[in-house]
């Protein structure tokens, strides 16, 4: 039996005994709530809440978060009659057993605040004035030199009904590097080294961040920098300046050739090519080198497998037949040099037979109109929309009307199966709404930036999409894509994860960026022209060794990050210095593994199963997503194993017809063989004293084949060989 207190309906009226109640539930005990983790994901905030407590995530619903208060248990949450004795305050202060931990303070002002709201009745006014506008006091971009590194932050709310309150006490301030900066929850910002931090400031559904730069000058340190080539290093450089790190030299010609190969083509030079290159005395031969390669089909062939890994192109998804369709597709925009805006418009409106248009393929691994929208908006935005699905975004602006007004640009998106054949129809039906799931109103289609669209039912939705996408002004597409090409090149991107824009993963060099976007919209999308740009400046050529002055730089490109081979690279290599390439089902034997049309091409013969397996232990991805995480580049034991004695390398370097055992069949001299196997894995010559231990250990072997395995074996676990750097 419910116990019923008298005075319960005048408390629930939001009354007090003058008539007006002294503190908002929406506007402060809700936000205290969040800023105390009681409604976050881990907590109560969870779909199924917590101990029979289910909040709303981050306060992101008021109603469910006043019925579940005090609605649900009446008298036992709250308790009007006795503030102090409600469980919002006995539990979080643990004066009773909390599985969360104290939250509250007793007297605190947290606590005196929400004691004092249910004293008032809880009231809950459902025409209270929203919050419309979050501003971050003081405003802009800041630099903070040493010592000074401390800043003291406040928020500012502004209401719907023009008023304003200072909310800093009410507000969630996190960092974005705490390794850089931390911020206490009253908004203090402390430096603790040099670099940049993005303070989040959360109130309600209200998001807003400041970037703070902290520089510090080293003792000792001087700066010294070769000239700028162009504007990358120009903006590179003023920022590394300004942080006091000082950049590494730039690399010798056989580092380049090595670099250049891999991130132009994917493959490693070849022996010939090494040696001409090295005896060049021409001013310009990176240049000239850089206009080769990217003039190359390699160059074309690589840079689609690149996009093939995005677009999800693999058999599982879209059939053995399309595969090859999609992947003629894509090499051919890239040797074309296809206009980037252009080559996305295709994408986004391809319509009709997946065989026939294989850029259809696109909608076709999309499951539904939400995943088509979410792989857009990742591809293409930057964005990790996902999160605002089912509420707003708990740590950025995106809310949850915006993911189902992007949705409606695909909910018109039909496909369907033509027979037993793989082949998929893509077209545009007359009909079909996105329906909100909280208000159950149908939503226009909306663009950030621009707001609703009124559409006609006959208008093409995803033209109206790509059209707006593609404009010049996007302040989205140009940039994700220069920060793709960026990460691609230089091993980490502007900003890191490349494909994951947001207030609180700032860019590390903003300037650098925004020049970036702007020249390669000024080319007309001209991808070639900002891969030359960039490839050709000190940035890109820069030593990977670090300094006393960068060591600690994991982001601001002072010096090259070094970064394992891609599974495919690594196979390729492998096979090119043994002279034993890895053959792949379904493909002719001359495909290279980072020109696979797919990672799950027919395995005809089972006996390649296990080599199949070597690419996918070094990070060889499904191609079930459109992430950038797909794709693992950490090391882990099981590589280890396949580089010790795993059956594929063992293979390899033991075949009796291996382009060192050849040479050694040829009688040609153990000098030449060991400098050709250098040159072959590391694009270099040996030094004297790599070379003299080689000679030593050869000419003292019996068995000089076995021999040459084992030096082969050694060069090729090297981390020189195993990296890109």
């Amino acid at each position: 039996m419910k116990i019923i207190y008298p005075v319960f309906p005048l408390l629930f009226l939001g009354l007090t005994c003058t008539g007006k109640p002294k503190i908002s539930f929406n506007h402060e005990v809700l936000p205290i709530l969040s800023k105390q983790g009681c409604s976050q994901g881990s907590c109560h905030g969870s779909p199924h809440g917590k101990g029979h407590f289910r909040l709303s995530l981050r306060a992101f619903d008021p109603s469910l978060d006043s019925h579940t208060i005090f609605r649900e248990e009446l008298g036992r949450r709250i308790n009007p009659i006795e503030p102090s004795k409600s469980l919002l305050l006995l539990k979080p202060t643990m004066a009773i057993a909390h599985e969360g931990g104290q939250r509250l303070k007793v007297d605190s002002f947290e606590y005196n605040l929400i004691r004092d709201w249910i004293r008032e009745g809880c009231p809950t006014p459902e025409d209270e004035a929203k919050c419309v506008k979050l501003e971050i006091l003081p405003g802009g971009s800041k630099l903070l030199k040493w010592p000074e590194f401390n800043l003291q932050l406040s928020a500012k709310a502004t209401f719907s009904d023009g008023s304003s309150r200072d909310v800093t006490r009410l507000a969630v301030f996190t960092t974005s590097d705490e390794n850089v900066a931390v911020v206490t929850p009253a908004g203090k910002v402390t430096g603790k080294n040099r670099g940049q931090a993005a303070i989040l400031v959360r109130y309600l559904e209200q998001v807003q961040s400041i970037h703070i730069t902290f520089s510090r000058k080293p003792e000792g340190f001087a700066w010294k920098a070769p000239a700028p080539v162009n504007y990358v290093d120009e903006k590179v450089l003023a920022k590394l300046r300004l942080l006091h790190y000082a950049p590494s030299p730039l690399i010798s010609d056989s580092t380049f050739v090595r670099r250049i190969h891999l991130d132009l083509t994917g493959l490693l030079p070849k022996t010939a090519v090494v040696q001409t290159f090295l005896s060049d005395d021409a001013k310009d031969k990176r240049s000239q080198l850089i206009d080769r390669l990217l003039d190359s089909p390699d160059y074309a062939k690589y840079w689609a497998r690149k996009w093939g890994d995005l677009l999800r192109l693999s058999r599982k998804q879209i059939g053995e037949g399309a595969v090859y369709k999609f992947a003629d597709w894509l090499e051919q925009s890239i040797a074309t040099n296809q206009s980037y805006d252009e080559f996305a418009r295709d994408l986004l409106t391809a319509k009709g037979s997946s065989l026939l248009n294989p850029e259809a393929n696109f909608i076709r691994t999309t499951i539904n109109a939400e995943d088509a929208m979410e792989s857009t908006s990742q591809l293409f935005l930057g964005s990790r929309i996902q999160c605002a699905k089912c509420h707003n975004h708990p740590f950025e602006r995106w809310t949850q009307d915006n993911y189902y007004g992007l949705t409606a640009f695909f909910a018109r998106t039909k496909t369907k199966k033509l027979g037993k054949s793989e082949e998929t129809f893509v077209w545009n039906a007359k009909e079909g709404e996105v329906k909100h799931p909280v208000s159950g109103k149908h939503l226009p289609p909306w663009v950030p930036d621009t707001g609703p669209f009124e559409l006609p039912p006959d208008k093409d939705r995803r033209q109206v999409f790509a059209e707006w996408l593609t404009k010049p002004g996007n302040p989205f597409f140009a940039k994700v894509e220069v920060n793709r090409i960026w990460a691609s090149l230089m091993g980490i991107g502007i900003v890191e994860p490349f494909d994951d824009f947001r207030d609180t993963n700032p860019p590390s060099n903003e300037p650098l960026l925004e020049a970036l976007a702007k020249d390669f919209v000024d080319s007309g999308f001209n991808r070639r022209d900002l891969i030359r740009k960039i490839v050709n400046s000190n940035a890109y050529q820069t030593s990977a060794e670090s300094n006393e002055f960068n060591r600690d730089d994991t982001r601001f490109f002072s010096f090259r990050q070094p970064r394992r081979l891609e599974a495919e690279q690594l196979v390729d290599a492998l096979g090119q210095v043994t002279g034993k390439p890895m053959k792949f089902p379904g493909v002719p034997n001359t495909v290279k593994a980072v020109h696979l049309p797919a990672p799950d091409l027919g395995q005809k013969n089972r006996s390649m199963i296990g080599d199949i397996e070597f690419l996918k232990v070094f990070g060889q991805p499904e191609r079930q997503t459109v992430c950038s995480c797909e794709r693992a580049g950490d090391a882990g034991l099981g590589q280890a194993l396949q580089l010790f004695n795993g059956k594929l390398f063992n293979s390899m370097l033991t075949a009796g017809d291996s382009l060192f055992r050849k040479s050694l069949s040829a009688k040609k001299p153990l000098s030449e063989i060991v400098e050709n196997l250098h040159l072959s894995a590391l694009s270099r010559f040996p030094n004297e004293k790599e070379k003299a231990i080689a000679l030593a250990y050869l000419e003292k072997a019996t068995d000089k084949g076995k021999a040459l395995e084992d030096l082969c074996w050694a060069i090729l676990n090297r981390n020189e060989f195993l990296f890109n750097h």
